[in-house]
């Protein structure tokens, strides 16, 4: 099954979530500041990404240049972060089975469709 991770807010996202509609295969959205994810589910998240923590950070929101931007974090620290504040969250992210993108462009959902 398909999982969006979702903000409605996001120009991005929404492209995302128009794409999988077009697609017309089934899937769940997740709508994660309204349900944010536990540290463990953000694990899970970034192993099927296959990237680092620091690579699914939006950089540029106020809370990370204002509490973490320019110190010294451990993955955990990163983890937990993005798991108290999910706006922190790059999205969208679509995951299918064991595999995720961030979506960004919507056409790199394409990469999940043929799992």
């Amino acid at each position: 099954m398909i999982t969006m991770y979702h903000n409605p807010r996001c120009s991005k996202s929404r492209e995302g979530l128009q794409f999988l509609e077009l697609e017309g295969k089934p899937f769940t959205v997740v709508k994660y500041l309204d349900t944010p994810l536990s540290s463990d589910e953000i694990k899970s998240l970034i192993d099927k990404l296959g990237i680092k923590p620091i690579e699914l950070v939006r950089k540029k929101e106020e809370i990370w240049k204002d509490k973490y931007e320019g110190r010294k974090l451990t993955n955990a620290i990163i983890i937990n972060a993005m798991a108290k504040y999910p706006q922190l969250i790059e999205r969208p992210v679509v995951v299918n089975g064991d595999k995720a993108v961030i979506a960004r462009p919507a056409s790199r959902i394409r990469e999940l469709l043929d799992i």
